[in-house]
């Protein structure tokens, strides 16, 4: 009785040698997988900068200068809340860290404007003593947008901000005051120049130098230069609610990506009304909803090799489809969260997969521009590519089909930008103050003294807490006295 052969060869016979694997390639472009790994490897090294004590204590100086500063507008006229709650976030506007339209601002360049970014979200108003879900008031706006009516708010508010408010009388008699998000940016501007130009009449040892202070649109920009350092602040005036609004209540009932990992209420703890109109809407009266603390919690469950990816694919568009302004990082990041709730978490872990997901991105962002159609993630029937024309879109997608047939190359040139970006805060750094930077409240003293471990403190809250939701409790009379709350853990 004869056997049957086996279908595979041994191994080891003699005479066969194994041939090496064949290096896995990206079939569209024909990169080497393992090169665009490298490459996002040593754009993530550049692009994250490590702070020393001296760094972390400018950071600190600059932060307790804005209190400060905020401390003062409320003490002018009494409008903001005596105690308020910031978001403040790790980088600006223009990273696309809140979804805000970035035609009317300014351009500014790391480097050659800033050496470090923030995005700080100060409540005008806040609606924080309802359990219920938030109704608002979009029968005149567009999808993700609302007016919002100071009826919501008792009297003693409305006396506070009717002259920021547009006017609607009724049939009835009955007037309501609509909260104006170009009026109170106006104001906003007005009360911060005011206030910096007290201070500066009076400056402090160690006090940062206003470089900069200008109105894009209804963000204020503010660039303090700290000892060797310039720090951007983008504050945006804005409405902060506790709970969810209604209209994206059909959201929490899909399965997502982070169930299991942090809880429904972490996600749903509030929203923001940020000053931005939709692209028919009226621009006085109309807000746009934000989850930006809702953004900061799921960042949580994503996968350091998918944020690389992100990092370094946002890095490209910024440069490549700046003109016209048509894409946004803040779309990047919502098709990010939709892959996150499209494939498998385990698949999303793998850490040598960076260029994987970097190819998708790209991929992903194409197909939004072919088809015209970015869903907003938590209002899904929102569609933020819908006013674009067709042209506009179509030549998005010829520019991105050039990166998808040579990502290598554009992921080269982000490199080379990161790098000298690092460089000319490096030769700031020299020719500038290499003494240590006392905080604007001390009269100089040992610099290793108190405020060494407020920037210790301060230095860990950035850097080990990326994008995460700092949240910063102060109290006008005392801004010496910060309290400092990371998620829900207190400092």
């Amino acid at each position: 009785m004869k056997m049957a052969a086996p279908l595979a060869s041994k191994a080891g016979s003699a005479g066969t040698t194994s041939k090496p694997p064949f290096p896995e390639l990206d079939f569209r472009s024909g990169a080497r997988v393992e090169e665009l790994n490298k490459l996002i490897q040593e754009f993530t090294k550049h692009d994250q900068r490590e702070y020393d004590d001296q760094r972390a204590l400018e950071i600190h100086t600059a932060k307790d200068f804005i209190f400060s500063m905020l401390g003062m507008v409320q003490k002018l006229d009494q409008k903001l809340p005596v105690a308020n709650e910031y978001l403040l976030l790790s980088g600006g506007v223009r990273e696309g860290v809140v979804d805000i339209d970035l035609d009317e601002l300014n351009v500014y360049a790391r480097g050659t404007d800033y050496d470090m970014d923030f995005t700080l979200l100060v409540p005008a108003l806040k609606l924080h003593d309802r359990n219920q879900p938030v109704t608002l008031d979009m029968r005149h706006s567009a999808l993700c947008h609302s007016w919002l009516s100071l009826r919501l708010f008792d009297e003693g508010t409305i006396s506070k901000w009717k002259d920021c408010c547009t006017i609607v009388d009724h049939i009835n008699g009955a007037t309501n005051y609509f909260f104006s998000p170009t009026k109170v940016a106006d104001w906003f501007y007005e009360s911060i120049s005011i206030v910096l130009s007290e201070i500066q009449k009076k400056p402090q040892r160690g006090m940062p130098k206003v470089e900069k202070v200008e109105k894009n649109g209804t963000i204020i920009s503010i660039i303090l230069g700290v000892g060797s350092s310039r720090m951007l602040y983008d504050i945006v005036p804005v409405v902060s609610f506790k709970g969810w609004p209604a209209v994206a209540q059909s959201w929490l009932m899909e399965n997502h990506f982070w169930d299991g990992k942090i809880t429904e209420e972490e996600v749903i703890s509030g929203f923001y009304l940020v000053p931005a109109c939709s692209y028919k809407g009226k621009k006085d009266n109309e807000w746009r909803l934000s989850f930006a603390r809702s953004e900061v919690q799921l960042k949580k469950c994503i996968s350091s090799s998918l944020m690389q990816a992100y990092q370094a694919c946002k890095a490209i568009i910024i440069k490549l489809l700046s003109r016209p302004k048509a894409i946004s990082p803040y779309h990047l990041r919502s098709m990010m969260l939709w892959a996150c709730d499209r494939l498998p978490a385990s698949y999303l872990a793998q850490e040598d997969y960076a260029a994987h997901f970097l190819l998708g991105l790209i991929d992903d962002l194409q197909h939004c521009l072919v088809n015209k159609m970015c869903p907003n993630y938590f209002i899904p029937q929102c569609n933020m590519l819908e006013h674009l024309s067709e042209d506009t879109v179509m030549l998005h997608a010829r520019k991105l089909s050039s990166v998808r047939s040579d990502p290598a190359e554009h992921l080269r040139t982000a490199i080379e930008h990161v790098k000298a970006a690092n460089r000319l805060t490096l030769e700031l750094q020299r020719r500038g103050s290499t003494t240590s930077i006392p905080s604007p409240q001390s009269d100089g003293g040992d610099p290793n003294q108190p405020d060494d471990r407020l920037a210790k403190k301060l230095q860990q809250l950035v850097t080990e807490n990326p994008g995460k939701s700092i949240s910063v409790f102060i109290n006008p009379d005392d801004v010496t006295r910060p309290h400092f709350r990371i998620d829900d853990k207190f400092f």
